[in-house]
């Protein structure tokens, strides 16, 4: 398409506000003199342009800056926070300063009554869209950029690299937010290896979203890598992560689920603490099922009185773990608007043929969120431990 065609294809939608008919009779017939084409609807009131922009969006509104419920800098003020349309200003011949001023308050451009002509209007109107449509473009870069820095920092601290020494155990992990461009949730995720060669992790997930769920998600995993790598274990150090999430959390609402793990590769025994979290996946060669753990409350939701008993069972030589947060299953898993659940995910995780840790996570998530059609939203942090006896630093193997 051609410039000269692109311009006949554009239709500028105005709004003009203007309590005085003569006055909008004037700018009315002025943007007929106009070769641009436009749809003009007009409000009498800034109470009435506020209406308006909120029902039907405009490109451009030509306000006049005396109505009868707003004046001065305030009406440019009134208006556009409820508009994304660029504004220009209607002053009179005795307001020099009017127009400058209404500049400052966030207006693209002004025009003088009685010294204005069909020309003007075109390139005034054309102009201050296209400045409000590159200031909105800026902005919306400027806030990606932020975004994506606070997302980085706070996913740092969700998710760092595991503490692991080469050997029997290796730990793969996947994040995805719920929604496109939406800040880091409160799921959270850890792996430290001690030095009696224990694997310990955690799997968690905070109540809600946003930077307040992530902060506390963040704080949460590290108090849970200091305390363990502090030889704190078990309930003691579950009731200690709850004291911490009390002191640190910004509502009384929120909570934490979570899942302590304690893989003990020499001898071959798994140990789970589940705060009203799920329980995780155990991969053989002979299939994969859900473990049958007890489960305890989650995390601030009965301070002090919270039991978290523990679940131990024998491993196989080699196999793998996978925990993960309820965004996994808690999706849509066909048209009907049944939820996937388990069983829905133990089905995708029986056609999923592959050796490979991470191209595993990578197919399984992709299979959840091909069913689930961007229909349920939430944050889903995965972790799949794997192990073999038979390499160094399993039972036949030096300890790490």
């Amino acid at each position: 398409m051609t410039g000269r065609a692109a311009r006949r294809a554009e239709r500028f939608r105005i709004l003009l506000v203007e309590d005085d008919d003569g006055d909008a009779l004037l700018v009315e017939e002025l943007l007929h003199d106009t070769d641009m084409p436009h749809a003009l609807t007009r409000c009498r009131t800034a109470a009435d342009a506020r209406r308006a922009v909120a029902a039907h969006p405009v490109d451009c509104v030509l306000l006049d800056l005396h109505l009868p419920d707003a004046s001065g800098v305030e009406t440019v003020q009134a208006i556009q926070a409820d508009t994304r349309a660029a504004i220009i200003v209607l002053t009179g011949l005795d307001e020099p300063r009017a127009g400058v001023d209404a500049l400052a308050a966030g207006a693209q451009d002004y025009l003088i009554k009685g010294k204005v002509d069909p020309d003007l209007m075109q390139r005034a109107v054309r102009y201050a869209v296209q400045r409000k449509q590159a200031e909105r473009a800026n902005a919306d870069l400027q806030i990606g950029r932020l975004r994506a820095e606070e997302n980085a920092r706070l996913e740092r601290g969700l998710l760092p690299e595991p503490l692991l020494s080469p050997g029997a155990v290796t730990a793969s992990s996947r994040y995805y937010p719920g929604r496109a461009q939406a800040l880091l949730g409160g799921d959270f995720l850890d792996v430290v290896q001690t030095g009696d060669g224990q694997v310990h992790a955690v799997i968690g997930d905070v109540s809600g979203h946003g930077p307040d769920a992530a902060a506390l998600g963040v704080c949460l995993r590290i108090a849970w890598r200091a305390l363990t790598l502090g030889g704190h274990r078990d309930q003691h150090l579950l009731h200690l992560l709850e004291q911490i999430h009390i002191a640190e959390r910004t509502g009384s609402d929120l909570f934490a689920t979570c899942t302590l793990i304690r893989l003990d590769p020499g001898a071959r025994t798994l140990t789970l603490h589940l705060a009203g979290h799920h329980e995780p996946l155990l991969v053989t060669p002979e299939g994969t099922q859900e473990i049958a753990a007890a489960h305890g409350v989650a995390l601030g939701i009965a301070p002090g009185l919270g039991k978290w008993p523990a679940t131990t069972l024998a491993l196989p030589a080699r196999g793998a773990l996978i925990a993960y947060t309820d965004g996994l299953v808690e999706g849509f898993a066909d048209a009907t608007g049944a939820r996937l659940g388990v069983e829905g995910l133990l089905r995708i995780i029986d056609g999923i043929r592959t050796p490979d840790p991470g191209i595993h996570l990578d197919r399984l998530i992709a299979g959840t969120r091909t069913l689930n059609a961007d229909r349920h939203t939430d944050d889903l942090a995965v972790l799949r431990l794997d192990w073999n006896a038979d390499l160094p630093g399993g039972p036949h193997g030096p300890r790490p």
